[in-house]
């Protein structure tokens, strides 16, 4: 198998994007952070749409997460003000094609209309079961180990691994394969901590706007490639 031809045949079943560098990419143009964050959005909806096409079932997003209160609440609102604008019009397509919506995070803190459309949007898309869309939103990885700890305390019950994962947000998902990082910053940020145990890392210095498709194949050739061992010792 050439080196830059992507098998199709090899590919992760669930792979998850750090959506990283949509405000510097405006920077860069002399444009406001809304915009970037605009552009962003139109191109999750497009990378996602690549990776079903390939035929990746589980895609999740890092969307917003519980460190992005900080930022300036124009920015803030600005951010869930896209989420009103795009979600229920540009995912439809998503969901008509048998994409079911996932979210993970804590959504009680979020506005209440935004709220009310991801539920819907779940509550819709529960019996399609060819791709899985998984956003997270108000989400961070040590609050989700947490929430878990405390659920295996309020039950009373003593877990081990296989337990423990049935308590995460992710419990239904495939295992974690590739995380994809735009942008050229080299960490997790809180993100699928549990799930990223022996997923393999892919870290991108193309601001996420510009993550296109070619990008995408870039991305999975170069995972094709790795020899995953899993903690055991296997030839390659």
């Amino acid at each position: 198998m050439q080196k830059d031809i992507l098998d199709t045949s090899r590919l992760p079943q669930h792979i998850a994007f750090i959506i990283d560098g949509n405000g510097r990419w405006a920077k860069r143009r002399g444009l406001p952070r809304s915009m970037g964050h605009k552009s962003g959005m139109i191109r999750m909806k497009k990378t996602v749409t690549h990776a079903f096409d390939l035929g990746i079932h589980c895609v999740s997003v890092y969307c917003f997460s519980t460190e992005n209160w900080n930022r300036p609440k124009e920015e803030v609102d600005y951010l869930f003000d896209l989420f009103r604008q795009y979600f229920e019009k540009e995912f439809e397509e998503l969901f008509a094609r048998g994409v079911r919506l996932q979210v993970m995070g804590d959504l009680s803190k979020i506005p209440l209309d935004v709220q009310e459309s991801l539920r819907a949007a779940i509550e819709r898309t529960k019996d399609n079961d060819k791709y899985v869309l998984n956003l997270a939103i108000n989400y961070g990885g040590r609050n989700e180990i947490v929430r878990a700890c405390n659920m295996a305390i309020d039950k009373g019950n003593h877990v081990d691994i296989p337990a423990f994962e049935k308590l995460l947000y992710t419990k239904d998902l495939p295992p974690l394969d590739l995380i994809i990082r735009s942008s050229g910053e080299l960490r997790l940020s809180n993100f699928m901590l549990w799930q990223a145990a022996y997923a393999e890392f892919y870290f991108s210095n193309i601001m996420w706007p510009d993550f296109d498709d070619k990008q995408l194949d870039k991305a999975l050739i170069d995972f094709q490639h790795r020899n995953r061992r899993f903690g055991a010792i296997k030839e390659s």
